[in-house]
């Protein structure tokens, strides 16, 4: 099963939106039949990947096509229940593999929620007429403000620890005492509580923010939008975010700055990224025209999709090998452009795209190498992607054809989910060192680029194509679980944030309890949800 990114309001399945001035409505409908696969019904507005990526796609459209939004309302179309969270028997006939990326995608979508909100002003409304359970909560909990139908039924609840023997996959433990606030006791009591708490408790004990009866829900849902929206900011036009679909060409996708080659007898994909052919835009106006055809945006849009590409439909690929080429002064002069714009609505979601595409490389469970040789154009943005590999090779070069260099792109518009920039990450604890990488301000060689501690490994052209060579074959041959654990545990040195926490500590958790027989063995919860006889579990802690 290929699974495609691409999709546009007019082609959802599951999701209505609608636009009323400042406030948006996204309402979930999911359709019982419109899974990724026909062997599981969406029951009770219940969620696969299909659904989320309308989700994700909606949510992108609002911030970049519909920038006069400054609340979105998150409801349901379906009669007293808001969502019963990810679909159990998708999650209980899905491989291993496939499992963990969709909580991953599922993650990223929920942070994406909030990045709007931060970044873009746009406030998000939960407005829960029923049931809201699991996923479904963690949705509601990646929102602003939460408002509860109050009906004597309707709870909000997070039951995969009772009833699966899995814990809520898409930040729910985190969200619940790291934003919420609620306090770890009560969070102890809510997620072993299958049932879950509704009313009054529910806003005691910071669950939801607000309860209102049936006959006044959506007077009350209106008038906290309203609150919400008076919050943000005027914007400007809109900007319409064509399709950036790879053509297929056998093994190589390939996009307009995008090409991804992938080597299936050696597990590897090699990503060649394009820097610009034309000058950077002068002005706002000149970004605004180009849209969301410039480079900036439209580069990083196909990065994005190469990744969830590669994700999802290519389990066995587990290296990737990174290479760019263009023109270096070009590249940096069209990072410098885009910042000096910030404060321009469009060049700052601009910049906000490229951090989070950014980030879901660094979260991405691939092994990750950078190719820095002759007509490589690792400079500014481009460069992220180098400090975001596990390893990168440069190759030497007496003439200075071969040089890395910075720009404003690495200077702190693209933060790491652990709060941190990507220089500073990878000179955690060492202020000297990056004091120094960031006096540079022109382009750097191989050697030069070795003693700053800004390559893993220099080699002359003698050694150059048998050094990476047996890198990558080595790579390749490792266990790719022993390989994931290594490279999420190296990647977020330093201090924890919500995100950081929700990837780095619940994510490796998830990936560890989706695999215990207690879960999915013959006799296990999510095994046996549905049927009849209980689920059997192996007392053993471990």
């Amino acid at each position: 099963m290929q699974v495609s990114f691409d999709t546009h309001p007019d082609r959802y399945q599951h999701w209505r939106l609608s636009f009323d001035g400042e406030v948006a409505t996204l309402s979930m409908d999911v359709q019982l039949r419109g899974g990724l696969r026909d062997d599981y019904e969406l029951k009770l507005n219940s969620y696969d990947l299909g659904v989320d990526i309308e989700l994700a796609d909606a949510i992108q459209r609002i911030r970049f096509e519909h920038p006069e939004v400054k609340c979105v309302v998150v409801n349901s179309a379906v009669d007293r229940v808001f969502c019963a969270g990810a679909n159990i028997p998708m999650l209980g006939s899905s491989t291993h593999a496939f499992k963990v990326n969709f909580c991953k995608f599922t993650n990223e979508t929920r942070l994406y929620i909030e990045d709007a909100s931060r970044q873009s002003g746009i406030k998000f409304l939960a407005a829960l007429n029923g049931t809201c359970a699991g996923g479904g909560y963690e949705l509601a909990m990646a929102c602003d403000d939460i408002v509860l139908i109050d009906d004597g039924s309707s709870a909000v609840s997070l039951p995969e620890v009772p009833l699966l023997a899995v814990l809520p996959g898409t930040g729910g433990l985190t969200r619940l005492v790291d934003k919420r606030g609620v306090r770890r006791d009560r969070a102890d009591v809510f997620c072993t509580v299958s049932e879950g708490i509704r009313g009054k408790r529910a806003v005691k004990w910071k669950l939801v923010d607000a309860i209102a009866p049936r006959s006044r829900f959506d007077d009350v849902v209106a008038e906290r939008a309203k609150t919400l929206a008076s919050q943000g900011r005027d914007k400007g036009a809109g900007v319409t975010l064509p399709s950036v679909a790879p053509t297929v060409d056998g093994d190589t996708l390939k996009y307009k700055y995008v090409e991804v080659k992938i080597d299936s007898a050696a597990r590897s994909a090699t990503l060649t990224l394009s820097a610009p052919d034309d000058a950077p835009p002068a002005d706002a106006a000149a970004l605004h025209a180009q849209g969301a055809e410039s480079w900036v945006l439209r580069c990083f849009r196909e990065l994005d999709d190469a990744i969830l590409q590669l994700r999802v439909n290519h389990l066995e690929v587990g290296l990737w090998i990174v290479e760019t080429r263009g023109d270096r002064d070009r590249l940096r002069a069209h990072d410098d452009a885009l910042r000096a714009l910030a404060g321009d609505w469009f060049a700052d979601e601009v910049i906000a795209l490229q951090a989070r595409v950014l980030r879901r490389l660094d979260v991405t469970s691939r092994s990750i190498f950078a190719i820095i040789d002759e007509g490589s154009c690792f400079v500014g943005s481009f460069f992220e992607i180098a400090l975001a590999a596990d390893r990168s090779f440069m190759l030497e070069d007496d003439d200075d054809n071969v040089a890395v260099a910075l720009s404003s792109a690495n200077r702190g518009t693209a933060p790491m989910g652990n709060g941190l920039t990507r220089l500073a990450t990878r000179f955690f604890g060492d202020e000297a060192s990056l004091k120094k990488v960031l006096a540079e301000s022109g382009p750097i060689g191989t050697t030069d680029a070795d003693d700053l501690g800004l390559i893993t490994l220099a080699a002359d052209d003698i050694d150059w194509e048998d050094d990476v060579r047996i890198a990558i074959e080595e790579r390749a041959s490792m266990s790719p679980d022993a390989l994931t654990g290594m490279e999420a545990s190296l990647r977020f040195p330093g201090p924890e944030t919500l995100e950081s926490k929700i990837f780095a500590r619940l994510s490796a958790w998830q990936n560890w309890i989706f695999q215990r027989p207690n879960a999915v063995g013959p006799k296990g919860a999510l095994t046996k949800y549905g049927e009849p006889d209980r689920a059997e579990f192996d007392f053993t802690r471990c």
